[in-house]
């Protein structure tokens, strides 16, 4: 697989925040912390996007809008912000 070299800017607070978890040991180097977030914003893409095809594909619902919302703070709790 071919690679691609790239310059990005960074704040110091970044940047220390990067080498903290390379001196955690979760990371080798800068590179590779920066290809994990990829592969993790790229996985949660495509759930969204199957997620979004699922609720599209099911159709219209016959429960009201409280109800929806009602078991989906059921399904979640503590996720209401």
């Amino acid at each position: 697989m071919a690679t691609v070299r790239k310059t990005i800017t960074l704040t110091d607070q970044q940047n220390e925040w990067i080498k903290s978890q390379i001196a955690n040991g979760d990371y080798t180097n800068d590179s590779e912390y920066f290809r994990d977030l990829i592969r993790r914003d790229q996985d949660k893409f495509r759930a969204l996007k199957v997620a979004i095809e699922e609720g599209l594909a099911s159709g219209v619902s016959s429960q009201t809008v409280d109800e929806i919302w009602a078991a989906a703070e059921a399904r979640h709790p503590g996720d209401n912000g």
